[in-house]
């Protein structure tokens, strides 16, 4: 198992890797909207808050060696269902014709307020 180094990315202040391979997969870690550069949180509207955590997360893919067409499967942590409907329509706009295996899990309250958390898995190479 690797740890990817990330450029320009904030350490996380919990105790997990953002991201790690193994056997040319990547798990990257649930990714928040908070700028990797300065660490604002960028709390927002849903789609806001999507848009800046899919490109967190296509920032580690690339770094990876990876891109988000190569993304396997997909979780997304909701903060309330009635999100969904928008978040598929920011989703759909990012992977375009590329549709990985996902799960949208409502949850209530995710850490420092925020609306959506997403994590994925890919294939690097």
């Amino acid at each position: 198992m690797k740890k990817v180094n990330l450029d320009n990315v904030l350490s996380p202040t919990g105790h997990y890797t953002p991201s790690v391979i193994y056997n040319n997969i990547i798990f990257i870690s649930g990714q928040l909207p908070i700028d990797p550069v300065t660490g604002d949180k960028k709390n927002g509207t849903i789609e806001q808050e999507a848009k800046q955590t899919l490109n967190n997360l296509e920032s580690i893919l690339i770094q990876a060696g990876s891109s988000k067409e190569k993304v396997i499967k997909v979780t997304i942590f909701i903060s309330d269902i009635s999100f969904w409907d928008n978040v598929n329509s920011i989703y759909a706009d990012f992977f375009g014709e590329h549709k990985p295996a996902r799960s949208i899990v409502p949850t209530g309250k995710l850490h420092h307020g925020f609306k959506i958390e997403i994590e994925a898995i890919a294939a690097i190479n």
